[in-house]
């Protein structure tokens, strides 16, 4: 069945950076637009980046561009997230998701990323 797991969530201070991972398994990673979303306390989920099939495009919200960079290894069947110049702001349940033409079927369980000092 299919199958997304995150990783590499932690407790990080202001300015500093993590590097989340999406395991996934299950289906052909590589012909899949993948995405990774976050909600924050209190808040919404809210899309903040994603990257098609093929050479590997990348799309990212206003308020992660510069500081995250997300891609993939087909050859793993994992996706991953640099995120740098962490803020306070960035303090949310991360998660990754299998892309539809239109939407989303399969999402991972999430990861705790905590910016704090």
């Amino acid at each position: 069945q299919v199958q997304l797991v995150e990783s590499g969530g932690g407790l990080v201070q202001p300015g500093g950076s993590l590097r989340l991972s999406c395991a996934a398994s299950g289906f052909t990673f590589s012909s899949y637009w993948i995405y990774w979303f976050r909600q924050a306390p209190g808040k919404g989920l809210e899309w903040f980046s994603n990257i098609n099939t093929g050479v590997g495009s990348t799309y990212y919200a206003d308020f992660v561009k510069g500081r995250f960079t997300i891609s993939r290894d087909n050859a793993k069947n994992t996706l991953y997230l640099q995120m740098n110049s962490l803020k306070s702001e960035d303090t949310a349940v991360y998660y990754c998701a299998k892309g539809l033409k239109y939407g989303y079927d399969y999402w991972g369980q999430g990861t705790q990323v905590t910016v704090s000092s």
